[in-house]
């Protein structure tokens, strides 16, 4: 098999919610802010071919379903559905994919699945697909905190629930998902969050969803304002970097504006980071 990151729709939201409880001081040294002081964000997915033929989407990005409106409020930059876009240059169409997984149901990751505002009343893409997500968050989903409620879209809950085609997950694995990935639930972003850990040919590919969202959150203490458990997400972080780095196991970055995959190293100082790599001809 191999892998292929897949850009979505990018947005750019404010850098103080981004990165926490960081100085500004210190992370607009790592990503430069406009004059609004938002930062860019990709919303990137990964593609998996399998030898067999099948295709495997991990995410959807945040897609084009939102009204006008609501998208200069949420930072998307293109009109278009640049996920549909991006897929045909790998030679596919939605109806293509065979499964498309879920870290968790925040509309930056899912929205995707959605068909763009300019086509109409919204409706499912990828018909062909099974949608699996975690028990969990899914049960998250329909009931939100308070504070992060705005991050659900009860219209793409309803047109997941009406395909038929949904599938929770709570376990390690799931016989459907037969090609190697394993599941691990982190909570301090979201209850329920699904870390997807796939064996490639040349070691570990961690699809870590937003548990890392980009190369500057590697770094221990950096967390974002929109995490619910921030010292959690820190000690969850901590346990899959030092179980990644001997390994030199692979991080996938959804968020990153810069960097899609990165190699878990650690610093004379005994610091995580992550050692970008290329990936534009793919993973193995």
């Amino acid at each position: 098999m191999k892998a292929y990151a897949i850009e979505g729709n990018s947005q750019r939201l404010d850098g103080g919610a981004m990165f926490g409880n960081a100085p500004k001081a210190m992370w607009e040294k790592w990503i430069k802010p406009d004059e609004l002081n938002r930062i860019p964000l990709a919303c990137r997915c990964l593609l998996l071919k399998l030898d067999n033929g099948k295709n495997i989407l991990f995410e959807a990005g945040v897609g084009a379903f939102f009204e006008p409106k609501f998208k200069d409020r949420y930072g998307i930059v293109e009109t278009e559905h640049r996920l549909l876009d991006n897929l045909k240059k790998e030679g596919l169409s939605h109806e293509d994919i065979d499964a498309v997984i879920l870290s968790h149901m925040h509309f930056d990751h899912v929205g995707g699945i959605v068909s763009a505002y300019s086509d109409g009343e919204p409706h499912l893409l990828f018909p062909n697909a099974k949608f699996y997500t975690s028990k969990e968050q899914w049960e998250r989903a329909h009931k939100p905190h308070f504070r992060d409620r705005a991050s659900y879209i009860p219209m793409i809950n309803e047109l997941l629930e009406a395909s038929g085609r949904l599938v929770l997950i709570d376990g390690e694995t799931h016989p459907d998902l037969d090609f190697g990935v394993r599941f691990t639930y982190v909570n301090g972003h979201t209850p329920g969050l699904m870390v997807s850990h796939i064996e490639m040919p040349e070691g570990p590919l961690v699809f870590v969803s937003d548990l890392i969202p980009g190369k500057p959150w590697t770094h221990l203490p950096i967390t974002m304002g929109y995490d619910r458990y921030p010292e959690q997400g820190i000690e969850e972080k901590q346990v899959l970097l030092e179980s990644l780095e001997p390994q030199e196991g692979r991080l996938f970055y959804t968020h990153d504006p810069e960097f899609a995959c990165a190699v878990v190293r650690k610093d004379e100082k005994g610091r995580y980071y992550g050692d970008p790599i290329d990936i534009s001809n793919g993973i193995n």
